[in-house]
């Protein structure tokens, strides 16, 4: 089964190629699975174990997407494994707010936004200087990685992978109330450790 891409390559199942997986995607994967949970051994293992399901899988690989986006997606389903194993009993920690409880003046009833009177500066992201981003990226993940286990979870599937609410919640057993409150209070510690530490 030919498979024809954007370009004018094509490609079938058969053209699979192990051997390269280490020099085209190993980098890559590590940076995406180092970004999710802020451990270098456990993001190296995690890529090594990517490759060998995939070694074991190969035959299931029907040339629909890229070798790159199948390894990604193998990859994302053991970082999943990850954060149900971070987030088991930190669930009990979060205690759900009642809306009177809870300053919704920040957030957008509806969508979870920043309202406009809140609304973080600018922090220089906008610009297209590559050291000022990099510096930023560097900074952000410092802040994140003070953000607890289940929090980082939540607030990366949410905003980094753009998961659904509903697959967030089933994944780690949270109910809408708790995720919403850990949204909340993942922003508010993010804008604070930010405006500390870039503006």
């Amino acid at each position: 089964m030919l498979i024809t891409d954007s370009g004018n390559n094509t490609t079938d199942n058969s053209a699979v190629n192990p051997h390269h997986w280490v020099s085209r995607y190993a980098d890559y994967l590590y940076t995406y699975a180092v970004l999710r949970i802020n451990d270098d051994d456990l993001s190296r293992d995690l890529v090594q174990e990517t490759f060998l399901a995939a070694l074991e899988q190969m035959q299931n690989f029907k040339g629909i997407s890229t070798e790159k986006t199948w390894l990604t997606a193998i990859l994302k389903n053991k970082i999943m494994d990850v954060y149900r194993s971070r987030s088991k009993g930190l669930v009990k920690g979060v205690k759900s707010i009642n809306p009177d409880g809870i300053d919704t003046g920040f957030f957008d009833d509806d969508t979870g936004h920043w309202n406009d009177q809140h609304r973080p500066a600018n922090m220089g992201i906008e610009q297209a200087d590559a050291v000022e981003n990099k510096e930023f990226q560097q900074i952000l993940t410092a802040c994140m990685n003070k953000l607890p286990d289940l929090w980082r979870a939540v607030f990366s599937m949410k905003h980094i992978d753009d998961e659904s609410t509903e697959m967030i919640c089933s994944e780690l057993k949270l109910s809408s109330s708790n995720f919403w409150v850990i949204v909340h209070r993942s922003k508010i510690n993010l804008r604070s450790c930010l405006q500390k530490n870039w503006i």
